[in-house]
């Protein structure tokens, strides 16, 4: 029987050699397992180290009372690292997708896509149950209705957009023809006529805007069809994926470079977030229900929920194969970003995991992009908050409606800091709630975006974790059906050569039936 070695939950095959070396590393004395220790989780280290750091420097520069320009100054390093990361995004998600989507065969595509398709979903569900249960548990805004914007120094946030042009968006925009502006729907007023009275009529006319910002969905959607198609193409689009292969590769190389950068970055990210809040104590204070509610919600999904999912799949340790993943989970809380998250993710999954990197780089962009568990459990929070700030009783098809929406609105959800906050209207609309509040979300956002991003990108990995154990099952089961075939056609061919003996005695026999008749013709 052979042996199996465990790194973060993937079984490796042992050896001999494998052998030899575990016995040198548990002869290795105590300074030099530290020295490795150190060597290999260096990159971890530092990224942690430079959120307390970041911490500190914040709360000491805070006191300098330093104007905006100098804000502007203090955060630029940490501009710089969202900067880094985004650029590498566009490339990264087109790329590994299309390498992944041409990879996998069309039948092996459909499965694992469906499969994804479902984890999704289901996990997207549970989280918004999550978020609505919690909300009517904790009731954050009962008793709180005398908490007003103004107090605060609140800007007002409003979207006037309706409920339906708003779930129409996210099919216009996974099909929008250039990928670099995202759709969006405004409205006008159109003079129909005049009434009997001969006062002008106007109605409101929905049109599409084009906005700035990055459109993922239409990436992905994009990135996934071409490379089906030059899957198809056979043997003439095998030059295409090699060089999406080798681009792949080299935006990995891009990554391991922007990942030393990561711990001084966000250093500076975490502490220009904190210098920028104006009352820290006042909104925490007026706002603590909300966010403890919101945070309580994602410990749960993503420290309980989750794993239990990827163990009774897998039958593995999940935190095993999470504490392979410190640095991407870092990143996500400093950046707030599970598109900015996604270069580490990938690489992490890959070398620390060891996920196969056609699902890797075929499901992580998705989940990237469509998988929100953490912004569905606070959009859910959020709206029954706001309902319970209005005194508003909210009745069993308005929770229902809850639900739908919200799992729906996270799959638009664009993956950047605050990105969720502006689906809340969604929901908000759909129940008949005033978006007015929208502000304290807004205003505690920068708090509660940090957990959020965060179990996203852990559903995202252990959905790759998941898709690449069935991954192996399927291999495995192939090559066991696949050797007993081969065992099949062995029996049936020596069952011939004891009847027939050997071709060469059968064809000698033929000849011999032959030449009676070839001497009559002679003769």
């Amino acid at each position: 029987m052979e042996k199996k070695n465990e790194i973060n939950g993937h079984a490796m095959p042992g050896s001999a050699s494998t052998d030899q070396i575990l016995e040198k590393s548990s002869q290795k004395s105590l300074g030099e397992k530290l020295m490795e220790f150190l060597r290999k989780n260096l990159l971890v280290i530092l990224t942690v180290s430079g959120v307390l750091v970041g911490v500190g420097l914040g709360m000491m520069v805070r006191s300098m009372n330093l104007t905006k320009a100098q804000m502007t100054y203090f955060a630029f390093p940490g501009e710089m690292l969202l900067r880094m990361l985004k650029m590498i995004i566009l490339p990264l998600v087109v790329c590994s997708l299309v390498s992944g989507a041409a990879s996998l065969d069309t039948r092996s595509l459909g499965k694992l896509g469906g499969i994804a398709v479902a984890y999704f979903l289901v996990t997207t569900l549970i989280a918004s149950g999550i978020g609505v249960a919690l909300a009517f548990i904790i009731k954050p805004g009962v008793g709180a209705g005398a908490l007003n914007t103004n107090n605060l120094g609140l800007e007002s946030v409003s979207s006037n957009k309706e409920t339906t042009d708003s779930f129409l968006d996210l099919n216009k925009q996974a099909h929008v023809s250039f990928f670099m502006l995202q759709y969006a729907t405004d409205y006008k007023m159109v003079a129909v006529g005049n009434d009997t009275n001969g006062t002008t009529l106007y109605q409101k006319v929905p049109y599409g805007t084009e906005t700035d910002g990055m459109n993922i969905l239409g990436l992905v959607l994009f990135a996934m069809v071409f490379g089906v198609a030059l899957r198809k193409l056979g043997d003439e689009g095998e030059e295409l994926i090699r060089f999406f292969n080798a681009f792949n590769e080299a935006t990995m190389v891009l990554v391991s470079w922007i990942m030393w950068y990561i711990p001084f970055g966000i250093m500076f990210l975490v502490g220009s977030k904190i210098v920028e809040m104006e009352d820290v104590v006042l909104l925490v204070t007026s706002l603590g229900k909300y966010i403890f509610a919101s945070i309580l919600g994602h410990v749960i999904h993503g420290g309980i929920v989750l794993p239990l999912i990827y163990f009774g799949l897998t039958r593995k340790n999940p935190f095993s194969f999470l504490s392979g993943l410190i640095t991407p989970f870092t990143t996500a809380f400093a950046t707030c970003s599970s598109s900015a998250t996604l270069p580490s993710m990938i690489k992490c999954v890959e070398e620390n995991n060891g996920v196969d990197k056609r699902i890797s780089r075929f499901i992580l962009p998705i989940g990237a992009t469509v998988n929100m568990d953490g912004a569905a459990i606070f959009q859910c929070i959020a709206a029954v908050f706001i309902a319970q700030l209005n005194n508003t009783e909210l009745n069993a098809g308005q929770i229902f409606t809850i639900l739908v929406t919200a799992t729906a609105s996270s799959v638009g959800a664009a993956g950047i800091p605050a990105g969720g906050i502006i689906t809340i209207a969604i929901i908000l609309e759909a129940i008949g709630l005033p978006t007015n509040d929208l502000s304290l979300m807004l205003a505690v956002d920068w708090i509660v975006d940090r957990t959020t991003t965060v179990v996203n990108v852990e559903g995202d990995a252990l959905g790759a974790g998941i898709l690449h154990h069935i991954n192996q099952l399927e291999m495995k089961k192939h090559q066991q059906e696949g050797e007993l075939s081969e065992v099949q056609v062995e029996a049936v061919a020596n069952v011939q050569a004891e009847e027939e003996t050997s071709p060469l005695v059968t064809h000698q026999a033929k000849a011999l039936e032959a030449m009676p008749e070839a001497i009559e013709s002679v003769l």
